[in-house]
């Protein structure tokens, strides 16, 4: 983990550079895939689930409340209802969190803690490269 500063245009230009984003999609769609199927199982995706921190990290929630929280979000993501994502439907989803996300944190920079493999870090790693230098 480390401690970034951010915003929504961070989030929102890693976003729009298609060849960075879908590159990153690709390799954590390929590390959630354990059984290398091909395909996301409710079980695989809800570790990503568990990274958006939904309760927060210190909440005391009933599990059957998160159970059926995380289980309506991959219904959500799961297009063709068939219990799996595949990789464009994974690809989706993580796009339509992460507007969100760019939505709530809008212009004003934050100072946040970051999974270093996640989308977060990844996306404030890829701003300090397009970054011209002084």
């Amino acid at each position: 983990m480390s401690v970034e500063i951010l915003n929504g245009a961070t989030i929102a230009g890693f976003l729009e550079d298609e060849e960075a984003f879908n590159s990153w999609v690709k390799k954590r769609f390929t590390t959630l895939d354990e059984d290398q199927d091909g395909v996301l199982s409710y079980t695989e995706m809800m570790k990503e689930l568990q990274c958006l921190r939904v309760f927060g990290i210190d909440a005391k929630t009933d599990p059957d409340e998160v159970y059926a929280l995380y289980f309506f979000l991959f219904s959500q993501f799961d297009r063709d209802s068939n219990g799996v994502l595949d990789l464009e439907e994974f690809k989706s989803a993580t796009k339509r969190i992460m507007l969100v996300v760019a939505d709530g944190l809008g212009l004003l920079p934050l100072q946040m803690i970051l999974e270093d493999d996640g989308f977060l870090k990844k996306a404030v790693e890829w701003e300090s490269i397009k970054l011209p230098l002084p």
